[in-house]
C-alpha cells in the first residue's frame, strides 16, 4: 500500500487533519491542478488519513510540479 495521498483540500487543512489524527508528515507539497499530495511516515498512517480524507482523495493521474535539485 503507498504512504502517499493525493487529497482536494490545502496544504493548511491537510497539516491540521495529520495533527488531528496524530499522523506524522513526510512529505508534502501543493499541486499545479490544486489540491495536495501526501506522503504519511508508515502504511497505518495512510490508512488512517485515507479514511479520514474521505470523499477528497482524488483518483487517477495527476500533475506534480518537478522536483528541482540544487547543484554546488
Amino acid at each position: 500500500m503507498s504512504r502517499a495521498i493525493n487529497v482536494k483540500s490545502t496544504e493548511q487543512q491537510v497539516v491540521a487533519l495529520c495533527r488531528k489524527h496524530d499522523v506524522t508528515i513526510s512529505a508534502i507539497e501543493s499541486l499545479p491542478s490544486g489540491g495536495t499530495r501526501v506522503v504519511l511516515m508508515n502504511g497505518d498512517a495512510a490508512e488512517t488519513m485515507r479514511t479520514a480524507f474521505g470523499k477528497n482523495i482524488l483518483t487517477g493521474t495527476v500533475t506534480r510540479t518537478p522536483l528541482r535539485l540544487r547543484t554546488a
